[in-house]
């Protein structure tokens, strides 16, 4: 994926990414975004006035054996998703993001950044890791570019040409994947800690040092999950909604896993890795298999998984930025999603066989509590398309206005919580994201399910 060109700026500490052309106002956004907000708002109305309706559903489901069943384990589920909500809240405050080590006590690091059909984008995040205040007599930074058909490979070398010897480049023979790419990466890299950073990334000054500052402090940390915010977010509807999905998933999710001292997810975009714990699951994790197939996708949660079995804390730091971009339009988007969701499927079944055992010293409760609750989510996923399919065609009305209703309540707090980080305005695109994901996107985790055996990166191709 491609953006335009832009230029970087720290104001008051905050990374913005501006285009060199002022963007217009974009009436389409802002008629999705009011379109959305009536929508809910009418569901509202219509949930008011069917109020007769709902009572009279209610009853009727608990009048017989299978409705009392399922509205029973409806509450289960419901009132576990409550306290689970409640506890993420809690570990959230307790959270805190470790400051950065000073510059004699940083380890030395290999940043690997694999490329695919990236175009020019890989230009602009080797500036900017370049730019990085990290020592230089510290750092490493590999570039691999991956069998691109694109012109990857031509702005590879005019960013050597730049930076010098800031930067190795190097290509692989054909396109082999990102996972054979980092592997090329991991047995040349001579840091202490792995750095991986996706091509389409860009980090801030002190990124570097932030993301790989609790491998120093704290020992028994293995790896780090970078905090991903959206790069290209400016004019597309898509990446809009994104930017406050991201920040959900990493600023909040993640601080809650970061207090239990198991992140599920480093991310390819940014994440660091003790070398040492790399090394001891690497012939594992480039032979990873799953149904007798080669695993091509999920490399990030996999080395992820390997390193938790090993009995390592993977923390996340809030304070290691970097802006990726993401699909524009729906295809995009569901194929990443499915690849996600594939992921998620293959490595949920992969920590079900170390998650029960000793796998660590002191506390397991918060890995296990994670395990379990992603599990549910996967799990249910089927019974809540069939009832929402029963609920379509038997009341259709229902459905949809308390539906709409729920988004409205339930959206609410990552509107509050972006609010509180950083925009108002930005952050009313969560109402519109899940609108369009609980109506456009429900299938995602059904189908990966189904099609967990499936291979293939899905995006990155360019048209022939």
């Amino acid at each position: 994926m491609k953006i335009a060109s832009f230029n970087l700026k720290l104001n008051n500490n905050k990374f913005s990414i501006e285009d060199k052309i002022n963007t217009p106002i974009n009436f389409k956004a802002i008629l999705t975004l009011v379109a959305s907000f009536v929508i809910m708002i009418g569901a509202a109305y219509v949930v008011y006035l069917l109020q007769d309706d709902f009572s009279k559903f209610n009853l009727d489901r608990l009048n017989n054996k299978f409705g009392f069943i399922f509205f029973t384990l409806a509450a289960v589920l419901f009132a576990f998703g409550v306290l689970t909500f409640i506890y993420d809240v809690f570990l959230y405050f307790k959270y805190k993001p470790i400051e950065s080590v000073s510059n004699e006590e940083l380890p030395t690091i290999t940043v690997i950044v694999p490329a695919y059909n990236e175009g020019k984008q890989v230009w602009d995040t080797l500036k900017s890791l370049a730019k990085s205040d990290y020592p230089k007599e510290k750092l490493q930074l590999l570039s691999i570019d991956d069998g691109s058909k694109d012109d990857t490979w031509h702005w590879m070398k005019e960013a050597k040409k730049l930076l010098g010897d800031q930067v190795t480049i190097m290509q692989q023979p054909k396109n082999m994947g990102k996972r054979q790419a980092l592997y090329r990466g991991f047995n040349m890299g001579k840091g202490e800690v792995f750095v991986t950073v996706d091509s389409d990334s860009i980090v801030k000054k002190d990124t570097l040092r932030n993301l790989v500052s609790p491998i120093v402090v704290d020992k028994k940390c293995g790896a780090v999950a970078g905090n991903i915010q959206v790069l290209n977010n400016k004019k597309a509807l898509l990446p809009k909604m994104l930017n406050v999905s991201f920040v959900m998933s990493f600023e909040f999710k993640r601080s809650a896993e970061s207090s239990l001292n198991s992140v599920l997810c480093t991310p390819g975009a940014l994440a660091a890795y003790k070398a040492s714990a790399v090394f001891a699951c690497l012939p594992e994790w480039i032979d990873q298999k799953f149904m007798g197939k080669a695993s091509d996708i999920g490399e990030d949660r996999a080395l992820t998984n390997m390193i938790l079995k090993q009995g390592y804390s993977v923390l996340f730091q809030k304070n290691a930025y970097a802006y990726t971009n993401v699909p524009e339009d729906y295809k995009g988007l569901y194929k990443m999603f499915i690849r996600w969701g594939r992921s998620n499927v293959r490595e949920n079944i992969a920590m079900y066989k170390y998650v029960f055992t000793d796998f660590r010293e002191g506390s397991k409760f918060g890995s296990r509590l994670l395990f379990v609750n992603q599990s549910i989510k996967m799990i249910m996923s089927y019974p809540f398309l069939l009832f929402m399919m029963f609920f379509v065609f038997t009341h259709p009305v229902l459905f949809i206005s308390s539906t709409l209703l729920s988004i409205l309540i339930v959206s609410t707090f990552p509107v509050l919580f972006y609010t509180k980080r950083y925009d108002l305005k930005e952050a009313l695109w969560a109402y519109s994201y899940s609108i369009l994901y609980t109506f456009g996107l429900f299938w995602i985790t059904p189908y990966s399910i189904a099609t967990a055996g499936k291979s293939g990166w899905l995006t990155r191709e360019i048209a022939a």
